[in-house]
C-alpha cells in the first residue's frame, strides 16, 4: 500500500512542465525508475475536455519521443507564421486557377486523354484511301495502305514470340542477339 501511496505522491511532486501551447494544453515531463532504469515519462493535461485533435505535430512528436527538447514558444509562433503563409498560398493559387477557367486560358494541365491518337491505333472501318495525318510540312499524307504496311513491318520488326496457343512451345523462344 506505501508503494502505491509513494508512486501517487511522487507523480504530483516529480513532474516538471515543459511547455504550454496556444490552446491551453499543458504539458509535462517526469523522470522515474522502472525495473533499476532511469525512464523520462511525458503527458499532456488537457485544458476543458480531452481533445487529441488540439496537440499541435510538435508536441505529439515530443509526447512519442521522437524529439528529445519540447518545442520553444518561438518556435511554435514560427511554425504557426509558416503554416498560416502556406494557407495564403493555397487559398491564392485556387483563385487564380479559377480566374484562368473562366477566361479560358489552358493551364498546361491534360484535360482528358487524346482521343485522336487513339483512334488512330484501330484501322479505318471504310475501305477507301482517306488521308490520316499530314506533317507539319503538309506535303506528306499517310493513306490507310502506307499505315498497315508500317504496321506489319513494325510486327516483323518486333523481338516478341508470335504465333497461337496451339503452336506454343515453352521454352523455344531466344531474343534476337
Amino acid at each position: 500500500m506505501s508503494k502505491i501511496f509513494s508512486r501517487i505522491a511522487g507523480f504530483f511532486s516529480n513532474r516538471t512542465q515543459a511547455g504550454l501551447d496556444k490552446a491551453g494544453n499543458r504539458y509535462f515531463t517526469r523522470i522515474e525508475e522502472i525495473d533499476g532504469i532511469m525512464k523520462e515519462k511525458r503527458w499532456v493535461v488537457f485544458k476543458g475536455e480531452s481533445d487529441p485533435t488540439s496537440v499541435p505535430v510538435e508536441w505529439i512528436c515530443w509526447l512519442n519521443g521522437q524529439r528529445k527538447k519540447a518545442p520553444t514558444p518561438e518556435e511554435m509562433a514560427e511554425l504557426e507564421a509558416r503554416r498560416e503563409q502556406v494557407k495564403q498560398n493555397v487559398a491564392r493559387l485556387k483563385e487564380e486557377e479559377q480566374r484562368k477557367l473562366k477566361e479560358g486560358i489552358v493551364t498546361g494541365k491534360v484535360g482528358g486523354p487524346d482521343l485522336q491518337s487513339f483512334i488512330r491505333q484501330f484501322p479505318s472501318t471504310s475501305e477507301e484511301d482517306e488521308p490520316l495525318e499530314k506533317e507539319k510540312s503538309g506535303k506528306f499524307e499517310e493513306t490507310r495502305e502506307h499505315r498497315v504496311q508500317d504496321e506489319d513491318e513494325e510486327i516483323l520488326k518486333s523481338s516478341e514470340p508470335t504465333g497461337s496457343g496451339a503452336t506454343f512451345k515453352p521454352g523455344t523462344w531466344q531474343p534476337p542477339t
